[in-house]
């Protein structure tokens, strides 16, 4: 990875090259590095610990993109080719002024640094079970390798290099799959009794009355609303439209990444489940994973959750159970997994650093030669960003919890004002307003679950999955509210 960086420094003489890569990426090319920027290590590792932990609920994740592709297909990958603007946040200062351009760029880095951060630790947590190094250690040197060929090649580098990832990481879980299913007592057919009698398949509830537990219709909203945050108005996508080489192109490149994404998700969730039912057949399963835990986390054994150890099973059986010859793919496989998003998401960082922050308030009349300067800068300070992130989350339970709550609260608030923005007639004054009240509804699904046992009728009764659906909700609903209000106090008059 880090050669080709050093093979594409060479064509990084603008930022235009650095950002876009000039426009000059085929459909093919772009359509696998998304899918492999979404094929993270929190699909790698913590989608078969959820599956272990409980079922296949969260897979209604990956059901919720075609319907989130079809409409950034058909509205926003036309809208954003044709405003010719790099960064996804230009044009809401068009629309609202400064402020809106600034509250979504700060609301993106802190979602991405979150986010590189929790790939950074489940990489390092199955590396440590590999290799038998140091949890720090492993972030620093991983995040090291990536800063050097993302900083040195740029935009092409990340989109090459991840094409390449996604094929190894890929290939890495059908491997994975094969020894699991091998390891049982009648192969498959041990994984579906097994999983069908316990009722690891349910994707959850179908209840439309409860919205306070993970049922299919609260991760299906969520999905929805976090896959349009991601194809609508995520940084990480967005630039990547002004890669390909036309308005189609880009449009199919979304519906390449779903066609990929979606079964081989699936095929992860499979993965969790197998892993289940031959931890019923082979028990020291279990009590390897459980003591290990326990000793993490400094509680007896039996205080222990499935959900509290899912994330180390597939770590433990690659290290008892993966023959030498193919443990180095699963390494590389488990690696591919992390550097795909990381490196897309410190080469996006940067440019929103560069387009929204020095250029619009430090020096709008920056020099190319400088631009280069501050995106390699902000690219690597990202980076280090990330490691101290992923560093500072050693030790937590799911990883695919952490990621979908801390996604979930700072997409909110950014969806539902881009949304507003695609609205005519919407005024500046009802858009501070609506974003106002959605940022006081996020800020109290979040925290009010802390709040003493004596105001626990204040407390949020709704999962955290329908944070960024409740507050995309009510900005959006605000500000439309608040534009009626002012038109009738305006007809009146």
């Amino acid at each position: 990875m880090i050669l080709i960086g050093v093979r594409f420094s060479r064509k990084n003489k603008s930022a235009a090259q650095f950002t876009t890569a000039s426009g000059a990426i085929p459909g093919w090319a772009l359509g696998l590095s998304l899918y492999a920027t979404f094929l993270s290590s929190n699909t790698f590792l913590g989608v078969p610990g959820k599956a272990f932990g409980s079922n296949w609920n969260a897979f209604v994740f990956s059901l919720s993109m075609p319907l989130a592709a079809f409409i950034a297909a058909k509205y926003f990958v036309p809208f954003y080719r044709r405003s010719g603007a790099v960064s996804a946040y230009t044009h809401l200062e068009h629309r609202f002024g400064p402020w809106a351009r600034t509250y979504a760029t700060v609301c993106f880095i802190l979602m991405q640094l979150a986010r590189m951060g929790s790939i950074f630790f489940g990489a390092a947590l199955a590396l440590q079970a590999l290799t038998g190094l140091d949890m720090r250690t492993i972030i620093w040197v991983a995040g090291v390798c990536i800063i050097v060929y993302t900083v040195l090649g740029g935009m092409e580098a990340v989109i090459w290099t991840e094409v390449l990832q996604g094929i190894v990481k890929t290939t890495g879980a059908l491997v994975i799959l094969y020894l699991v299913i091998a390891g049982m007592n009648n192969g498959a057919a041990d994984i579906f009794r097994i999983g069908m009698a316990d009722g690891k398949f349910s994707p959850g509830s179908f209840s439309l009355s409860d919205f306070s537990h993970s049922t299919f219709w609260v991760v299906f909203l969520y999905g929805f609303f976090i896959n349009l945050n991601n194809f609508g108005m995520d940084q990480n996508y967005v630039q990547r439209y002004h890669t390909a080489r036309s308005e189609k192109e880009a449009s199919r490149s979304i519906w390449l990444c779903v066609y990929w994404y979606v079964p081989v998700s699936m095929v992860f969730f499979f993965i969790g489940t197998a892993l289940y039912a031959y931890a019923q057949q082979h028990p020291e399963v279990l009590l390897a994973v459980k003591q290990q835990a326990a000793a993490e986390r400094h509680v007896p054994i039996s205080m222990l959750q499935p959900a509290d150890y899912g994330d180390k099973v597939l770590p433990w059986f690659m290290v008892a159970k993966v023959p030498s010859g193919l443990m180095g793919l699963i390494v590389a496989a488990i690696l591919s997994a992390a550097m795909s998003t990381v490196s897309s998401g410190m080469n996006s960082t940067a440019t929103v650093f560069l387009k929204d922050i020095y250029q619009r308030y430090i020096d709008a009349g920056v020099t190319p030669k400088r631009e280069m300067k501050v995106l390699y800068a902000a690219s690597a300070l990202a980076g280090v960003l990330a490691i101290g992130v992923g560093i500072s989350m050693i030790g937590v339970g799911s990883i695919l919890d952490i990621w979908w709550d801390l996604s979930g609260i700072f997409a909110g608030g950014m969806l539902g004002l881009f949304l507003l923005g695609m609205v005519s007639g919407i005024k500046n004054a009802a858009a501070v307003t609506a974003t106002i009240i959605g940022i006081l509804v996020i800020i109290w699904m979040s925290l009010s679950k802390y709040l003493p046992a004596g105001w626990v009728h204040l407390r949020s009764h709704l999962h955290a999955h329908m944070v960024i659906v409740v507050g995309t909700l009510s900005i959006f609903l605000a500000g439309m509210l608040l534009a009626q209000v002012q038109r009738f106090k305006t007809s009146r008059l």
